[in-house]
């Protein structure tokens, strides 16, 4: 059997890391901060922990305060049974940097962590500084017409764990212990570059997700896409810079940044599934750090 990675233990493969908590909004959050400069907020998406970012961030720590936060429900985060409206999510990551001490950051965010970070940029404008999206749009009406099975002939991957995971208390009771099933199939079916996730890196994030309670927890965050749909019609054009990159959502990323983002700046990462920060470090890195040159 896999003991549970020591979490001090990964933070210390990472150079002038340190893992650190903090109590906001009813909730505590973990997160991994290191680096100087200005505050960088990074959130991973599903079905990740801060472990997502390990290869950018010694590299961006070179230029910014580095400040990896685990959102509600995620690692070793507190996973309550509600709040998981990416609004109420964006209230953590605010008052989190309140606590911390700044007036305006930078954030971004991949997969359900670009859902918090685009809702952050949008309900707290006068503290987002620059804004960086990462291969995922924030939830809209569009996302009702997902197709309920794969079109013939079609190579299209349709995202059928984005359903699955809202049905309440069956996939805990399916999944508790066995997570390693769906993050394998997630990991073989949307990375291109195979080698770029190592089975250490699965073990990491099936131990992470295992529980009921994480399952649970890391449902709670798709579950609340009809009332994240809703929140996002009040949604109005971004006054700051924004910096779109994608592999495999780049164009989903593209049509939906457009219109909300008059300060924005697009990069395809050409070769590249989803999980961008494990298949093409350095050039995320790259691009994010010209971004704010």
């Amino acid at each position: 059997m896999n003991k549970e990675p020591n979490n001090k233990l990964l933070t210390n493969t990472l150079k002038d890391f340190s893992s650190c908590y903090s109590t906001v909004n009813n909730t505590t959050l973990h997160y991994v901060i290191g680096g100087q400069g200005e505050p960088l907020i990074l959130i991973p998406g599903y079905p990740e922990t801060w472990w997502a970012y390990h290869k950018v961030m010694p590299l961006l720590a070179e230029h910014f305060c580095v400040i990896v936060v685990e959102m509600r429900g995620m690692g070793e985060s507190d996973k309550p049974i509600e709040g998981y409206e990416k609004k109420n999510m964006a209230k953590d990551i605010y008052e989190l940097t309140k606590q911390l001490g700044y007036e305006q950051i930078s954030i971004c965010g991949h997969d359900i962590g670009a859902h918090v970070a685009y809702s952050f940029a949008q309900n707290y404008p006068q503290h987002t500084s620059k804004l960086i999206m990462l291969d995922t749009p924030h939830p809209d009406a569009s996302m009702y017409q997902l197709p309920l099975l794969p079109l013939l002939g079609n190579p299209y991957l349709y995202p059928w764990w984005l359903a699955f995971n809202q049905v309440k208390e069956l996939p805990e009771q399916v999944l508790e212990g066995r997570m390693n099933i769906v993050i394998d199939w997630l990991f073989d079916h949307l990375v291109q570059q195979k080698e770029s996730i190592t089975p250490f890196d699965k073990s990491i994030y099936s131990t992470a997700y295992n529980s009921k309670k994480a399952i649970r927890a890391s449902n709670a965050w798709y579950q609340t896409f009809p009332q994240d749909i809703e929140d996002s019609k009040a949604f109005t054009p971004l006054t700051m810079s924004v910096l779109g990159i994608g592999g495999s959502g780049f164009d989903l990323l593209k049509q939906s940044l457009t219109s909300l983002a008059p300060n924005l700046q697009l990069k395809k990462l050409e070769n590249c599934g989803h999980f961008i920060l494990a298949e093409k470090p350095e050039e995320v890195a790259k691009e994010i750090i010209l971004f704010f040159k």
